[in-house]
């Protein structure tokens, strides 16, 4: 069975301001490698199972053409704009509208939708594949969904989790989702071995998904199989996830527990984990010079020359770009969307 690609990679990636902007959100920057952009990682680690022809952006209009620039080597064809910003349910019955109608064209009846964020860190691209493969075929065997769960490092509360019905060889059913829990729950769940972090990654037949649209979030499955325009009604549906719409709902959901190093690269603190920083060591990005300084994230994204220096400070992130500066205590990282919302209300516009 033919298998086709989507790519989530809409987001503005507010948590990293003022590096991350509306125009070039964190999937269209160097974060993760100091030589590709996150969206062109994205791409690389698929191509190997899935050809570019059959891989699609899905992506909001205001970034498409950012994307199709910054990715020469992808067919334009395939980045997909949303008429509206919705959450990830709508965003994926889009694509899967569009593989159906492509589907037509080569007279197929079927294919293997694999969903991947544009945003995440895949630490072993081998073990990935692995992992997507089997996933694959287990989705082709017949009506399921399958997702790919991370299995804990540590008791995070800033992740959802799926809960499996007992351990045991993979794919593995599951028992149920869970939303970002305490810090006490996180560690119940390490404790017991039942649980893996919701990594966002799903993969099912179009047929599957679409029953399962169908059975859950009626309203957002009609787009799947309609012909021509269909803006007006997608910019009718509902704001709701995929994991809300669907997965917390279906009976038939299995999971693949991923052997791979994974981070969802959520905001600044995460550079911390992606650099195996420990022990007080700082995290130093560009021309900065960081002084009897512990556990600080110091990052120079500006073009004009600037040096950031940084004494005596600790658990601080500072990030300096050619308009803006952030200073944060790095326990608030996840905060800094804040800012951008402070900004958006002064009518500052021109720094997001």
């Amino acid at each position: 069975m033919t298998s086709y690609a989507v790519i989530m990679a809409g987001g503005s990636g507010e948590r990293f301001w003022p590096y991350s902007r509306k125009s070039k959100p964190k999937q269209l920057l160097r974060l993760t490698s100091p030589h590709k952009t996150m969206i062109e990682e994205a791409i690389e680690r698929i191509r190997p199972i899935i050809p570019l022809e059959r891989i699609l952006i899905i992506t909001s209009k205001v970034l498409r053409a950012e994307i199709i620039n910054a990715v020469p080597f992808f067919p334009a064809a395939n980045v997909i704009a949303e008429p509206a910003k919705r959450n990830t349910a709508p965003c994926l019955a889009l694509g899967a509208s569009v593989i159906k109608t492509r589907l037509k064209e080569t007279k197929e009846t079927d294919a293997v939708m694999c969903v991947f964020t544009a945003d995440h860190f895949i630490g072993d691209n081998d073990a990935f594949d692995r992992d997507v493969r089997l996933s694959i075929e287990k989705a082709a065997e017949g009506d399921v969904l399958v997702t790919l769960g991370v299995i804990p490092t540590r008791p995070d509360t800033g992740y959802g989790y799926i809960e499996v019905q007992e351990r045991g060889p993979a794919p593995m059913k599951v028992s149920s989702f869970r939303e970002k829990p305490n810090a006490d729950v996180a560690i119940e769940y390490m404790k017991s071995g039942r649980y893996l972090w919701n990594s966002g990654m799903f993969v099912w037949r179009i047929s599957s998904f679409e029953q399962a649209m169908r059975t859950h979030l009626p309203q957002v499955a009609e787009i799947i199989s309609m012909d021509g325009d269909i803006d007006e009604r997608y910019k009718a549906l509902p704001d709701i996830s995929i994991d809300y719409g669907i997965m917390e709902k279906a009976s038939n959901v299995f999971v693949v527990p991923a052997e791979f190093p994974w981070d969802d690269v959520g905001s600044w603190d995460a550079l911390d984990r992606l650099q195996n920083v420990s022990d007080g060591k700082n995290v130093e990005y560009g021309r900065v010079d960081v002084v009897d300084s512990s556990s600080a994230i110091v990052v120079n994204a500006s073009t004009k020359g600037q040096v950031v220096s940084a004494l005596g400070v600790a658990n601080i992130v500072v990030v300096l770009t050619d308009d803006a500066v952030l200073v944060c205590d790095k326990s608030r990282a996840q905060d800094v969307k804040q800012i951008v919302s402070s900004l958006k209300s002064k009518g500052w516009d021109e720094y997001l």
